[in-house]
């Protein structure tokens, strides 16, 4: 498909900044003639040619290079002409301005790629890959997010794609010509099929959730009673001095956020203020700040002083926690009560005995925190996916569930092809063959101008 679009657009394609090169993308039908305007001369494709660019009152703005990518064979679809020229931030937008006179409009953040999309030169994840690959924050990532923009993400769910087709197919065949000379279903090798689809699905399912860890990072929220530890934990995991700590209640007012790099992995630390009945009404806030941050976390350390630790009193702080928020214990100050650093498996949550001052006990927590933000498929052959990827596989695989249901139990024809299809437009959403404009605005105007 194509975009339809008869405008033509242009953006700086590098960051902003002074630099030895800048780069001015332009993608649309009146490529060809900006660029007659640009130089004379005819562009061979894919090739670059030293020019000088003079304006309207041929007074030279740069010499450049410009490089001509024909349609289809573009990064768009489209035509697309580069303009490389040197780097100098006031530079750039003269050139730019200049451009924009002959014919074409400024690009909106993210035009670029999804005129790409638009055009069927990339789907839906392989645009969002390209966001991911410029704001990656750690090698993992980057490497993930490379792989997804080959398209090894997409060649999993195509495959998936496939076989929930080939299953309607069999269905919706017997249901829409039940007076013809048509086999009834084939149950024993349609519970072979879908029984395949579901065995490929929850490895992927698998490794979407460790490519959005990837990419989105773990988000770990330090929660306890005023002098417990918060701050000083946070100070130990990050190396710096990012929290004041103080023995005076109530030092920590607002949200303090900061980030750590563990095994490729980026984990995002929040330091709240303490849980306790509040003095005053800036405390009030923190506190209830500290309870929204808590609606965001992966995981929660609740820092205890191990002098104060008893059942009620862990009871009591575990009662401003969501019952389905995964909770470590941190039993804290355990040189000052003669324990031994330890870790516990409980039911509910981890317990780690140990010192933060001291540093007993550390590498515990240390190799807690890295169990739980990694697996063995947080490796080289992981690709970067994102949350609603997740929640899209998700709601396939319930799908696929019901699906069996209505197949073996007793077939019910009509609600195993409904299930399917809502399977398929729930991966559709992922490659974007299936999804509302919303959607699409959203994610594309997540980008950078100039992608």
């Amino acid at each position: 498909m194509t975009t339809g679009n008869s405008d033509t657009i242009a953006a700086i394609a590098t960051a902003r900044g002074n630099a030895g090169i800048g780069i001015i993308r332009l993608s649309g039908p009146a490529v060809c003639d900006i660029q007659r305007q640009l130089f004379a001369g005819k562009l061979e494709p894919r090739k670059a040619t030293l020019v000088k660019i003079y304006d309207q009152q041929q007074r030279l703005i740069d010499r450049v290079l410009l490089i001509f990518f024909p349609a289809p064979n573009s990064f768009t679809g489209e035509d697309v002409l580069e303009v490389q020229g040197h780097g100098g931030m006031v530079l750039q937008d003269m050139l730019l301005e200049h451009i924009l006179s002959l014919g074409c409009r400024q690009a909106r953040a993210g035009e670029f790629s999804e005129r790409a999309f638009l055009n069927g030169k990339i789907d839906l994840s392989q645009a969002e890959a390209i966001a991911d690959l410029i704001e990656g924050q750690t090698r993992s990532a980057v490497r993930g997010a490379m792989r997804s923009l080959q398209g090894d993400f997409s060649k999993e769910i195509y495959a998936l794609l496939e076989g929930l087709i080939h299953l309607r197919m069999l269905a919706e065949a017997c249901l829409d010509f039940p007076d013809e000379e048509i086999d009834e279903l084939p149950v024993k090798e349609v519970e072979q099929r879908l029984l395949s689809v579901q065995e490929k699905i929850k490895p992927l399912l698998r490794f979407a959730r460790n490519g959005s860890l990837l990419r989105d990072g773990f988000h770990l929220v330090l929660v306890g009673r005023p002098n417990a530890g918060k701050s000083s934990l946070l100070n130990v995991l990050t190396k710096n001095d990012t929290a004041i700590v103080s023995e005076q209640p109530g030092t920590t007012r607002d949200i303090i956020r900061d980030r750590i790099d563990l095994d490729g992995i980026v984990i995002d630390i929040s330091d709240t203020a303490g849980l306790r009945q509040a003095s005053d009404t800036i405390e009030s806030e923190g506190i209830r700040r500290t309870k929204n941050e808590l609606e965001s976390a992966d995981r929660v350390l609740l820092i205890i002083d191990e002098a104060d630790y008893s059942e009620a009193s862990r009871n009591a702080l575990m009662s401003y926690l969501e019952h389905d928020i995964p909770v470590t214990i941190i039993r804290n100050k355990i040189d000052l009560q003669n324990r031994e650093p330890e870790i516990k498996y409980r039911e509910r949550w981890v317990e780690i005995l140990l010192s933060i001052k001291s540093g007993a006990g550390l590498d515990l927590l240390y190799r807690h925190l890295k169990e739980i933000t990694s697996s063995d498929t947080l490796s080289e052959g992981v690709y970067t996916a994102r949350r609603r990827h997740v929640e899209a596989l998700q709601k396939a695989d319930v799908s696929l569930q019901d699906a069996g249901r209505h197949i073996s139990a007793s077939v019910q024809l009509e609600l195993f092809a409904e299930d399917c299809r809502r399977a398929q437009n729930s991966l559709n959403e992922i490659t974007g063959e299936f999804g509302s404009e919303d959607l699409l605005g959203k994610i594309f105007s997540s980008f950078c101008i100039g992608k």
